[in-house]
């Protein structure tokens, strides 16, 4: 490996090299910088394991010394990759916060496929509309690993899954889920219909379907539809649906965390 230990006097030679791990707690910034320059942050040796399992191709890593035993044999197909080591004091001051885990990998982002490339030969599969909280967003995504969807379809607004808190939250699944983004409503609900699946909004909704019943009778091509935190689905979204499905609450709940009822709906409609 390239193994660089950084000194205190490196800031500014290295200072091009250091800047894909400044500023990581400014979302604004990073919604901007990263999509445009294809980078994305792995965060923890197991994430970073599970983006180099699934082909991504790592520009640099930084970490602590004691993590740097367990980074070596992971980069072993990547010998010219630069490793930065440096106490904890100093990344924290690099990259704005405490790096708990130990280690960071600028990742380059992989090209999304062609949603019609994940619609051939799917059952199930998710649709995130709009969903602004990363958390929810990393959440999601362990759901449908976990509970078996083919893939994840997300809308041009909705939060971005290669965020670093996304793939944390994710425990590193949305480097295993197959997802990419889908184009506006008039474009997206022809696509949908056209690979013959049955488009379930989850929603409250006066003429909305019990999702046991929905279950008991489910088409074989479902994708679940959920909405953004408090608004919940669009009108344009709830337009494109064959049906609305609500899941049956007790005790005045109206409602689950959308990352909750990504859950139930996965669990009761697998396959």
């Amino acid at each position: 490996m390239r193994v660089i230990r950084l000194s205190a006097t490196d800031d500014a030679a290295l200072a091009d090299a250091l800047r894909d791990y400044r500023d990581l707690t400014d979302v604004a910034l990073r919604r901007v910088t990263e999509p445009a320059e294809g980078l994305y942050i792995a965060e923890s040796a197991k994430v970073i394991a599970r983006a180099l399992a699934a082909g991504h191709v790592p520009r640099s890593v930084l970490l602590q010394e004691r993590w740097l035993g367990d980074i070596e044999p992971l980069l072993a197909g990547h010998p010219d990759v630069p490793v930065y080591v440096a106490p904890a004091e100093r990344i924290a001051s690099i990259t704005g916060f405490d790096v708990h885990r130990g280690a960071l990998a600028a990742m380059h982002r992989p090209a999304l496929p062609d949603p019609r490339e994940l619609l051939r030969g799917a059952r199930r599969i998710v649709v995130l509309e709009d969903i602004v909280d990363h958390t929810n967003v990393g959440a999601i995504f362990r759901s449908v690993a976990g509970l078996g969807a083919d893939a994840v379809f997300i809308t041009p607004r909705c939060a971005d899954p290669l965020y670093r808190r996304s793939v944390r939250v994710s425990m590193g699944t949305v480097l295993q889920v197959p997802w990419t983004r889908l184009p506006e409503w008039h474009e997206a609900r022809p696509l949908l219909h056209e690979a013959g699946f049955h488009i379930a909004a989850f929603a409250l909704a006066d003429d909305s379907v019990a999702l046991d019943a929905f279950a008991a009778a489910a088409p074989e091509r479902v994708a679940i539809l959920l909405g953004a935190e408090g608004d919940g689905l669009s009108t344009r979204a709830l337009a494109a649906a064959d049906s609305v499905v609500t899941i049956p609450m007790l005790h005045g709940v109206d409602s689950l965390n959308v990352a909750s009822a990504s859950a139930v709906a996965l669990w009761a409609l697998r396959r």
